[in-house]
């Protein structure tokens, strides 16, 4: 379903980078055996995304692949988008870790070389 998503954008199997799946948990045992955990997430759950760039995000609603559920679970998915204040040296998006803080400088240098 991503493959076919991204095809709308010209984009293949190559543009396609590691997805995440913010409301299924998956645990592993002390022998590295996988369990999905039913019933994790709650309703009203949420994930705050900040994009210092263009950025194209792909949603899916499929469900995990360790869930086994004998019918296709349906939930409602809602989605907004704002405008986020302008970016500061304060700001706790680029302080939190060296890893942000260097990311900021990246996204910084690309613009440069993009005007």
């Amino acid at each position: 379903s991503f493959l076919n998503e991204l095809a709308k954008y010209g984009l293949g199997k190559k543009d396609l980078t590691a997805n995440l799946n913010w409301f299924s948990k998956v645990k592993t045992d002390d022998e590295g055996n996988m369990a999905y955990v039913s019933d994790h997430s709650h309703a009203g759950a949420t994930v705050d995304l900040r994009f210092e760039m263009d950025t194209i995000v792909v949603l899916h609603t499929c469900p995990h692949p360790l869930n086994r559920a004998e019918h296709y679970p349906s939930h409602p998915l809602r989605y907004q988008l704002f405008k986020a204040a302008p970016v500061t040296d304060a700001d706790p998006c680029k302080t939190s870790s060296p890893e942000a803080t260097r990311a900021f400088a990246n996204t910084a240098l690309y613009h440069l070389m993009q005007a």
